[in-house]
């Protein structure tokens, strides 16, 4: 790949220039179009063919998750990367079950967001260090709804941890060379054990218990 061809969608015009003006700075970037909200990032990824689509997670006709969705759906070698500007969400782990290669906050450094772009473009998932720290905080914050004592198998610890890096529920099945449906299975009883709704909740319970670690 001689350069990553990036196209940005932001609903502020603002924040739209000032990541093409970062962006432009690396020599192996190249920023070929530019979207207004989710549904314009959606027609010009099919009219521009980039790399990567580096969608704002918060915009209006498609939000990013939905945007890099339907990107996946018709050009599945786009690899899609979701920038938030809000305080981190628990949809993040959840969303890279759902077309999205990489999550990272808005104030990522420009060295830290080009060095995401490209550990997502070669074909890498990737959290920001903003959203695990988040991830981390929050762990801290939460106590009461989880039991203190949690018996967990071999093989459901050895998910658990999965679900705690940004890999899809097929990349962990892949993993651990069993079928996708069982990876399901282990991950509801997780959730069921720990007394959580999502794939979020359960690792940040988890990271309280010391049952796994980042």
């Amino acid at each position: 790949m001689n350069s990553i061809r990036i196209i940005i969608a932001d609903d502020h015009a603002v924040v739209r220039q000032g990541l093409v003006l970062v962006l432009g700075q690396e020599s192996d970037l190249e920023i070929v179009g530019e979207a207004r909200d989710g549904a314009e990032a959606v027609a010009l990824a099919a009219e521009m063919e980039p790399h990567l689509a580096l969608l704002d997670w918060k915009m209006p006709q498609l939000d990013g998750l939905q945007a890099a969705r339907q990107i996946k759906e018709q050009q599945a070698e786009v690899c899609t990367l979701l920038l938030s500007g809000a305080p981190v969400e628990t949809a993040v782990l959840d969303s890279l079950d759902q077309g999205v290669d990489g999550f990272v906050h808005k104030d990522i450094s420009p060295a830290g967001l080009a060095h995401a772009i490209r550990i997502v473009a070669g074909g890498q998932r990737y959290l920001g260090p903003e959203i695990t720290q988040a991830l981390l905080e929050r762990s801290r914050q939460q106590a009461a709804s989880t039991p203190e004592t949690v018996a967990l198998s071999p093989r459901e610890l050895e998910v658990l941890q999965l679900m705690a890096m940004p890999v899809t529920y097929k990349e962990m099945a892949a993993q651990l060379s069993i079928g996708e449906t069982t990876i399901h299975t282990h991950v509801k009883r997780i959730f069921a054990k720990l007394n959580q709704p999502n794939r979020t909740q359960a690792v940040i319970a988890a990271l309280r218990l010391g049952l796994i670690s980042l």
